[in-house]
């Protein structure tokens, strides 16, 4: 055995790989495969399919404005799914992202209307969520109680905490729009809105950090066998406290975008967000058991939230029904990769792989 073979910080991809192995074809198009997480198929399939289906069905559903809209409202949620990955690849759940986003938006657009400059403020914002992730993490691990609990009282606290702070009322008046934070992140380039563009650029380098580095690798081990992870030397409590801090600076980054797009603070935004990501990350093939994740399926999987949304809108489907037809995509879209997932498993041991 190698040193590799012992040690817990190399990432599993690196493992038992040569120079000339990673040289070869095979292994290029392997490395491809892993990179974009081909266990994502089938939500992929069930997204391009209902797109497809809306499409036929209402042919001004293709127009480019509409798919772009699609896109657009996925990017929060997709930013928050991203890092729910890794928090359900370790068998947690955070439910007080949507918090999070809502009191990184107030704070950043209070800062904002006080004369502080908007680059500045976003900054403060991002170490607010990165603030909040903490406070959730030493909770979390330093009283030792259940991750879920704690964020089930905090998400209430942050959303309590901006309702005060802007007194119940959007804040919109005194926000500097003429200034780049706003006409560049909250502007288009090359036809798509930034934003989108900061999503495939955070789908990218999430799946980078999942797949090919240290923490990534700790995280799969942490929720494949906590024990095992920490018998091995991996500092599973570490471990956990850098994961909840990487999805409160997510959570104030998905804020900044958001405030920038919609040119106003309003404190009721990001109600829903928490059931959406965790939802969008399981049907985008991170199961709840633990083990392994999939950040651009989580993406995906929030894409396909989005054109559920957008599509309610083109059979006249009254808004009091909305959640129950999202409620039921995302039971179908879970009970569809579950068998899909079963059948695999299956025919792998009909082979005796």
């Amino acid at each position: 055995m190698t040193v590799s073979d012992h040690d817990p910080s190399v990432p599993e991809p690196a493992r038992g790989r040569s120079e000339t192995d990673a040289a070869t074809p095979d292994r290029g198009v392997e490395a491809l495969r892993r990179l974009f997480e081909a266990d994502s198929t089938s939500v992929v399939v069930a997204t391009v399919l209902l797109i497809v289906l809306i499409g036929v069905i209402h042919p001004s559903f293709f127009s480019a404005s509409q798919l772009k809209s699609v896109l657009q409202e996925a990017v929060y949620v997709g930013i928050i799914a991203a890092g729910m990955a890794f928090l359900v690849a370790m068998r947690d759940i955070d439910l007080s992202v949507g918090g999070n986003f809502s009191l990184s938006v107030i704070i950043a657009a209070l800062f904002m209307t006080h004369g502080m400059s908007p680059w500045l403020a976003a900054l403060l914002a991002l170490a607010a969520g990165a603030t909040m992730g903490l406070f959730n993490a030493v909770l979390a691990q330093g009283i030792a109680i259940p991750t879920i609990i704690v964020t089930l009282a905090t998400s209430s606290m942050y959303f309590g905490l901006a309702t005060a702070l802007a007194h119940g009322q959007p804040i919109s008046t005194g926000l500097p729009l003429q200034s780049a934070f706003f006409t560049v992140l909250g502007g288009s380039f090359l036809s798509f809105p930034v934003s989108v563009w900061l999503l495939l650029g955070v789908t990218i380098v999430l799946t980078l950090l999942l797949r090919f580095t240290p923490f990534g690798y700790r995280v799969r081990s942490v929720g494949s066998n906590p024990e095992a992870a920490s018998f091995s030397g991996i500092p599973v409590r570490r471990v956990r406290i850098q994961t909840l801090v990487l999805i409160g600076v997510l959570c104030g980054f998905a804020g900044m975008l958001g405030l920038a797009y919609f040119e106003t603070g309003d404190p009721n935004v990001g109600t829903g967000f928490e059931l959406q990501a965790i939802a969008a990350a399981v049907i985008g093939g991170t199961p709840l058991r633990g083990g392994t994740a999939s950040v651009f399926g989580a993406v995906v999987g929030a894409i396909l939230l989005s054109t559920v949304t957008s599509g309610l809108t083109y059979f006249n489907v009254p808004v009091n029904w909305g959640s129950f037809a999202t409620g039921a995509t995302i039971l179908a879209a879970v009970a569809l990769d579950s068998l899909v997932r079963s059948r695999r498993r299956a025919r792998r041991r009909g082979l005796g792989l």
